[in-house]
């Protein structure tokens, strides 16, 4: 089962021998600083290649604030539309729909491997149907 891993214990770049495999004994990865807006760097000792804690995540390379991207997408859960979104928070629709997919790209790929091991009988799905039905 694949399992979610921390930002700095793995390599992010494709082309190192290390890429995408979880450092737990021996730590290919060390802290290299800080970026301007103050977010931690990470260095891998194997390819000399830098990567943010934001790497891999909606936050990567946005320049708003993470809670004002995490209060926008809030208010489109609780049903609000983009363009009132966009009115109320001032940003671009379209700015605030690439918020919305990247979100949705990364929930659908934390799903999968939460719910990986996750088995539902036939009856199991039958019964929350109907309960759900009857809501």
């Amino acid at each position: 089962m694949a399992k979610l891993a921390q930002v700095g214990t793995f390599c992010p770049n494709p082309v190192c021998p290390d890429y995408e495999q979880v450092q737990e004994s021996r730590n290919n990865i060390v802290k290299f600083g800080h970026t301007r807006s103050g977010r931690q760097r990470y260095k891998c000792r194997r390819c000399g290649k830098t990567f943010t804690e934001t790497r891999g995540t909606i936050f990567y390379r946005r320049r708003t604030d993470e809670k004002e991207i995490l209060e926008c997408l809030a208010m489109i859960a609780e049903g609000s539309r983009i363009s009132s979104v966009s009115r109320v928070k001032g940003h671009k629709e379209d700015t605030v729909s690439v918020w919305l997919r990247d979100a949705t790209e990364h929930t659908e790929a934390i799903e999968d491997i939460l719910l990986s091991e996750f088995h539902v009988s036939r009856g199991q799905i039958d019964g929350l149907w109907s309960y759900v039905g009857n809501r």
